[in-house]
Order: structure tokens, then sequence, then C-alpha cells
């Protein structure tokens, strides 16, 4: 974006990692026409120096400082906000995002901040530009809180012309084809969207096309309900089909999708993409019909099944199912038996996620009669419930955690197949290893792969793992990543036919295997 050095107008947010580019950032500056030349678009993580954010910021010394505030980097915006109010309190500070958007008048960062976009801003925020009088540094004349209301998406000047190649190459490019969800899940912000609506079809695969055309093969549809609209859903794959088998370029699909939601039309298509290229991310989030009724989260589990199933045993498409621990009236043996049942699904992820009352959401009219209490700060994770204790949560938690690094990152893929064949009750087996874990590790964010894989080892020899079944998943597991030329140290230590007394022999043939195994997965 060709901007000038010292912009008087920076839009700006604090990102959850680099890769993850923000969207509405570009969606501002795309409809800011004449005021472009005068704006840059700059961008952090939140894992980032607070002062040092500040100081880059301060430094540009814009005169308008956008800042995009959602439920990942509110803490920290919080801090950047008081930072640079202390130090340029002329900075007129414009907020705008989902975190500030709903039970914004007791937020401390829109007291601090000059002036709130409530909603979709897109031409809200470039009308207030327009307004702005740059010479004087005069402000519009108008409310603090400026309702947005929503725009014509037909009217929208699309932004992808706005990725950069460095987005291209190495960040996660968000397209949609629709706003809105028809759906009134009440833990979920789209409950709140008066209606779905589209863009001009032919618009937007034209500007597919162009990203295309630069190279660009890895997509994120934020669509809430990608196969909603059947006519949009089959003309988006057949756009991409033509991409699907090449082998220099492969491309990259990530969709989220109704689970109970898959006509004939969409199977023949999927059916044409390699394996791995599409990724449907599928929020089930309960197996309890009455818990999912009470949060108006309405489908059907014999369709769940039947979907699940065809797309699991028939296509190469990547499954990652959404479940939510702390939904009101669920308890732990609910939350178990929704758990398993996903689990015999054989989708290839499951994201096991606690429930968070979202500002504005409906799920708070379930907080008196189930006891609910929440975090009182970003991201308002639920502590406890009538049903679920904090401990209960706390270990949930935990679960979640190992369970991403175990089964979601397909790194232990030989150990979880074992796990699997030793219990048809797959939770409570990983339930007994996150109780496993915690009275090994101090924590479960930061454990060396040696440690881990010393921990599962004994597990599994607890469980009743055989021993040549455990030295089976460690070598396939273990060796599966970058090529390694022996065997964990701690084998030595613990398996006496491994010991580092062993003859040069035994060595030189456990060496063998293992170069094997390499070149076994390497192909």
């Amino acid at each position: 974006m060709a901007t000038q050095l010292k912009p008087e107008i920076l839009l700006s947010t604090l990102n959850s990692r680099y890769p993850h580019c923000s969207f509405g950032l570009r969606y501002l500056y795309a409809q800011l026409a004449e005021n472009q030349a005068k704006t840059a678009i700059l961008e952090f993580t939140i894992n980032q120096d607070i002062n040092r954010i500040a100081e880059t910021i301060l430094e540009i010394n814009p005169t308008i400082l956008g800042l995009g505030i959602y439920i990942w980097n509110a803490r920290e915006s919080l801090e950047l906000v008081r930072l640079i109010k202390q130090l340029a309190p002329e900075i007129c500070i414009c907020l705008g995002g989902p975190e500030v958007s709903h039970e914004y008048n007791n937020q401390e960062i829109v007291q601090l901040a000059d002036f709130l976009f409530v909603g979709e801003a897109d031409e809200a925020f470039s009308r207030f530009v327009k307004e702005f009088q740059f010479n004087t540094k005069t402000r519009p004349n108008c409310s603090k809180i400026i309702h947005s209301p929503l725009p014509e998406l037909k009217k929208l000047k699309l932004p992808y012309e706005y990725y950069t190649d460095e987005d291209l190459a190495h960040r996660i490019l968000y397209v949609e084809a629709s706003r809105g969800c028809p759906f009134k899940c009440e833990y979920c912000l789209s409950s709140l969207d008066e209606k779905v609506r589209e863009f001009p079809l032919f618009s937007f695969l034209a500007e597919l096309k162009k990203l295309t055309d630069r190279g660009a093969r890895t997509f994120k549809f934020v669509d809430r309900t990608f196969n909603l609209k059947m006519s949009t859903c089959i003309a988006i794959l057949d756009f991409f089909e033509p991409f699907a088998q090449s082998l220099s370029q492969p491309i990259s699909l990530h969709f989220e999708m109704i689970p109970d939601r898959l006509p004939e039309e969409v199977k023949t298509r999927i059916l044409k993409f390699p394996r791995g290229s599409i990724q449907f991310e599928v929020g089930i989030q309960t197996w309890n019909p009455e818990v999912a009724d009470r949060v108006q989260r309405k489908q059907s589990y014999d369709k769940i099944i039947d979907n699940m199933r065809y797309l699991t045993t028939q296509t190469g498409v990547h499954i990652h199912a959404d479940i939510i621990a702390g939904l009101p009236g669920e308890d732990l043996a609910s939350f178990k038996k929704g758990f398993n049942a996903i689990a015999q699904l054989n989708t290839h992820e499951i994201q096991v996620g606690i429930l968070k009352r979202l500002r504005g959401t409906p799920i708070s009219s379930h907080t008196k009669e189930f006891q609910m209490i929440y975090q009182t700060e970003a991201p308002y994770r639920v502590l406890q419930t009538s049903l679920l204790s904090f401990s209960e949560i706390q270990k949930i938690d935990r679960f979640s955690r190992y369970w991403d690094r175990i089964a979601n990152s397909g790194k232990f893929k030989t150990l979880m197949g074992l796990l699997r064949e030793k219990s048809a009750d797959l939770f409570s087996t990983f339930w007994s290893l996150t109780e496993f874990l915690d009275a090994r590790h101090e924590t479960a964010h930061s454990i060396s792969l040696e440690s881990l894989l010393e921990s599962l080892y004994f597990f599994s020899q607890n469980i009743g793992i055989a021993d040549e079944d455990n030295l089976r998943w460690i070598q396939e597991d273990y060796c599966a990543g970058p090529p390694k030329h022996d065997l964990p140290r701690f084998l030595k230590r613990h398996n006496t036919s491994l010991k580092e007394g062993d003859s040069e022999s035994d060595n030189k043939r456990q060496r063998q295997r293992l170069s094997r195994q390499n070149k076994h997965h390497q192909t």
C-alpha cells in the first residue's frame, strides 16, 4: 500500500499471531478513497512489548489512530491506549471491533478513547475521516459513540488488492462471500445478526481470480455458514477446482460449515479435491439435545453422523470439530458422552473449548438458573456452573491443551490408535492421562518433547500397553518428524534391553531400525 512516510491516519490492531493479518483494517482502508494517501496499516501481535508498540506509534505521531479491539487483544489494547493517552493525549483514538461494540458504557478503554464505532464501521469511519479537518486537527461535531448502520455489501469496495506480497507469501488470507448467520446460538455474537447478506458473487469471484493470479493458494473463509446457500457454495468450489490438482502450488481452503447440511452437489465437488486441501470447521458444540435446545443450537444428530462418516471415509477433507464445555445444564458425564460421540466419528481434530460469555450474547440469560460464574476480564471464560465445579473446568482446560499437543497435532498417531484400541471410552482414558501428566509436570505449556515422551511411555505401560507396542509407537511417532539417529535417552535408562551397556551390534541394529523408519515416513 502506497502511503506517505508519516501518515496522518494509522490503522492498527494487535493480532494473536503474525500469520493472522487483520481483515477489518483492510476493509476500512479500502473505503477511504482519496484519504488512502494519508493512511497506513500497521499491525502488531499480542506477544510484542506494549512499550515498544507505543514507541513505534508515537514515532509516527498520527492525527488519527484507529484500533481494532477483539477478545484476544482486549487487555493489551487497554494497556496501549492508557500509555498513548498519557504520552500523547492529542492523538485522536478511534475504536472499533466486536469487543467494544457491546456493553461498552463501563469499559475503561472506551472511556479513554475519543470515539467508538459500534458495528460494521466500513462506511461510517470513512465518513468520519472525510469530515475531519486535518489542517486544523478539528474533529467532526458528532457523538463519541458512533453507531454504524449495516452497509450495503454491493456498495463496499472489496479489500483484497490490499493484501501485500508478504501477506500472500506468509500469512492467512481471509475472504468472505457473505456476512451474518441465520442461527441464534446464544453463546455466539452472530446470534445478534439481523440477517445473512451476500456480496455480489461475480465481483467476489473476480477478486479471488486476482489473488490466485498473484499466486495466492491459502484462503480462510470467514462466512459463518459457508454451505448455507448451495448455489454460492457450489460456485466457489467450482472456481477453485482447477487449482486442486496442482502439485507445484497446492490449494488450501478453510470453511466453516453446518454439519447436518451436505447435499449431493457438494459431495460430488469435494471429491475432486486432493486429500488435505479442504478443511471443514464443524461446530457441533454439544451432543446433548436438551442443552442444544436451551442455547438455540438447532441440528440433526443423525445427519451429522451420516455426513461426518461420509467425509472421513469417502473424501480427503480434513475435519475440525468443535465442542464446548460449560454450557448451561451440561455436566461432566454429558460432556464426556458428547466428546466420545465425536471421537467415534473419526474427525481429524477435536477442538475442546471452554464457554465464554462474549459481550452482548444472550447466553447471560442462563446465569442465575445455572449459577454461571465467568471471568470478569477477557476472555470471559466460565469458571463454574451448578453442574461443573471450578476444579472440573480447570481440568477440562488442561485436557484440551494436552489433547491439542498429543492428538490434534497429528504427531502421535500410533499412540492415539493404541489408546483408542485400549478403551471404547476415549474421554476417560485421556482424562486419566491428563491427571497423570498433571502429577508429573507443573504446567501443560512448556513440557519438552523428551519429557512428554517419557511420561506418555510410562502412562501407556500403566494401562497395559505391551512393551513391543510401546517401542513401536515411540519409533513411529518420534521418528515421523525430522530424522533422528537414536531413540529417546530415557528408553535406555528405563528399558533394560536398550541400556547404554548393550552391545555395539544391538545399538547398530537399533539405529538401522530407526533409519528404515525415517525413510518410511519421509516417503
